[in-house]
């Protein structure tokens, strides 16, 4: 998770929006939350050991060779054989369909949006704050198994990536669960270590003293009971003054509604540069500024 702030100057109209979202999201999704435990809680109790189905989501955008070379590779090699791998295209205009259906798993769905037109400014930071949430919420409608993991189509996953967070979650009752990750930026790579919900990081306020906070890690090692869903990655939250990346939006949302969040301290994803690239995230946005504002410029 990272680019959580911006130097772009937020309209009245922009916090505004932002602020009606907020209380939105505030006083709707706890309720709900409580809602969707009672209809499907017990779906969950004393199910260790069941091998239930997990959906794999992928968002993307014309990357078909690092797609499949990275994510799509590293998904299809897991120990734990009992997934879907649903892949929603932002429109894609290369060869993503075609490599994709050379694939020969029924368990791979791919689904390309119709158009990609956008409501939110274009500029590079909000490509990287939003850019993904329209085909991740898709690959989320789609979605049939009991538990929803993600992955970004340029990183990769170990082995025992679903097993062993599918049985920590189990284990401990958790509704979501998230794990360390390592990244390369320059040359240089470290493990990744979890960020603490009440963290200043989030917040913008002191961590506080003796009040415990779950730890959460980057988006490429959740995983999700499905009726969670209902908490959909927001398009406005490049609105924001904070937390207004997409995921770091999410992630936070999910807490605040009461969900119960576990962190393994495992290493369970890789994220590097890109071919060409040295650093990973928003900084490599920034290094490659010009070239990134033609390949995400969305039709009028």
């Amino acid at each position: 998770m990272s680019g959580n702030k911006s130097n772009n100057k937020q309209t009245f109209q922009d916090l505004l929006i932002a602020r009606l979202n907020s209380l939105r999201f505030a006083l709707t999704e706890p309720l709900r939350l409580r809602f969707a435990r009672m209809m499907y809680g017990s779906f969950y109790a004393n199910n260790i050991g069941s091998s239930p189905l997990v959906s794999v989501c992928i968002p993307t955008y014309n990357r078909s060779s690092l797609l499949i070379e990275r994510a799509v590779a590293s998904v299809l090699a897991q120990s734990y054989t009992n997934f879907e791998l649903i892949i929603v295209g932002d429109h894609c205009t290369d060869d993503t369909e075609e490599l994709l259906s050379k694939i020969n798993d029924s368990r791979l769905t791919f689904y390309n949006l119709p158009s990609r037109k956008r409501k939110y400014r274009q500029n590079l930071e909000n490509h990287w704050f939003v850019g993904g949430a329209i085909p991740a919420n898709k690959a989320m409608e789609i979605a049939r198994g009991k538990w929803i993991a993600r992955i970004d189509d340029d990183d990769t996953w170990p082995p025992d990536h679903i097993k062993n967070l599918l049985e920590f979650a189990e284990q401990g009752q958790f509704e979501f669960v998230s794990a360390l990750h390592i990244e390369e930026r320059f040359g240089e790579k470290r493990i990744v270590e979890g960020i603490q919900a009440l963290d200043p990081y989030f917040t913008q306020k002191p961590l506080p003293q003796n009040v415990s906070s779950p730890k959460i890690g980057g988006v490429q090692t959740w995983m999700y009971r499905s009726y969670l869903s209902f908490m959909s990655y927001n398009p406005e939250c490049w609105r924001k003054k904070w937390n207004r990346v997409w995921d770091v939006d999410l992630v936070t949302r999910i807490h605040y509604s009461g969900a119960k969040i576990g962190f393994l301290e495992e290493v369970m994803a890789f994220v590097l540069p890109r071919p060409g690239e040295e650093t990973v995230g928003l900084e490599a946005y920034k290094l490659t500024e010009e070239d990134k504002m033609e390949q995400y410029k969305f039709s009028e």
